[in-house]
């Protein structure tokens, strides 16, 4: 069974499509920076800590539950709210599909600021202790548990994430040896016996702005439909993939809602697994 978790996306009938519950809205506070300044650590992180206990409150009985939470965000911060609840659970891993690492932290980089381009390296324990210490559960995901999928071929934390552990293919790699075959060995580590699970952390920005332009920061050089559809299919097809969020769609630059159709499309063709030849979002 599916759960959806609404986000700012637009339905695109999403729980009829997908024979899913809705789950409902977890409400995130107010955005704004207050009088923070650079050098402050992450701006907005007392909300956003208290937003990720909800959200993980959330996700967590959907997991409990055998149920498959689809999470529709929001920025990539909204990650930490499914790290947490699976830390709370036991320990899993994580499938980052997103066209840059967001593994920026005061390790690497004096320009730390925005938890939506931090997460994961907040979720494996770098940086602030109210973002990355919550419940006392630091690290929420172990780095050996990581992959990431899909970063700009000119990314430049790459060297680092290999340094950490993190296993990493760019757009480019992935192009070469095939979407299912690089998700196939990105499984090779998900579903280890060590591991009771997985998530899937997917930001929009991994597809080329060609086609997905509704998004905060477009990257050149980015996947696109027909490559993004295997690689999500084979993952979310694995027995033990627990649940699923999707970020950085902004609806305010798809005026004519071009870009939350495709997104549907995606989502609904990935996680029904329909036949090759109803197979419309890979073209």
């Amino acid at each position: 069974m599916v759960g959806l978790i609404w986000g700012s996306q637009s339905e695109q009938r999403l729980p009829a499509r997908l024979g899913a519950d809705e789950g409902g809205v977890v409400v995130p506070p107010r955005y704004h920076r207050g009088d923070w300044k650079e050098g402050d650590g992450v701006f907005h992180a007392s909300a956003i800590a208290a937003y990720t206990r909800k959200l993980a409150d959330r996700i967590e009985g959907h997991v409990r539950s055998g149920e498959f939470p689809v999470v529709l965000g929001g920025d990539c911060s909204i990650q930490l709210g499914a790290s947490l609840a699976l830390r709370r659970i036991g320990r899993y891993g994580i499938a980052v599909i997103d066209g840059s690492a967001d593994f920026r932290h005061p390790g690497n980089s004096d320009r730390v600021g925005a938890a939506g381009g931090e997460e994961l390296a907040l979720a494996t324990g770098r940086g602030q202790a109210d973002l990355t210490d919550l419940e006392g559960l630091r690290p929420y995901v172990r780095e050996s548990d990581v992959q990431v999928l899909d970063i700009r071929d000119y990314d430049a934390e790459r060297a680092e994430l290999t340094a950490s552990g993190i296993a990493s293919a760019t757009v480019g790699e992935i192009r070469e040896r095939g979407p299912q075959q690089a998700a196939g060995t990105a499984l090779r580590t998900l579903e280890a016996a060590a591991l009771d699970g997985f998530w899937v952390h997917l930001d929009a920005d991994v597809l080329d702005p060609s086609v997905m332009p509704a998004v905060d920061s477009p990257d050149d050089g980015g996947l696109l439909p027909g490559e993004l559809l295997p690689l999500l299919r084979t993952l979310v097809g694995s027995h033990r993939c627990v649940g699923l969020n999707v970020t950085i769609y902004d609806p305010d630059l798809d005026p004519d809602g071009t870009c939350a159709a495709l997104l549907a499309d995606l989502l609904v063709t990935a996680l029904t697994r329909p036949s090759p030849e109803d197979d419309t979002c890979g073209r």
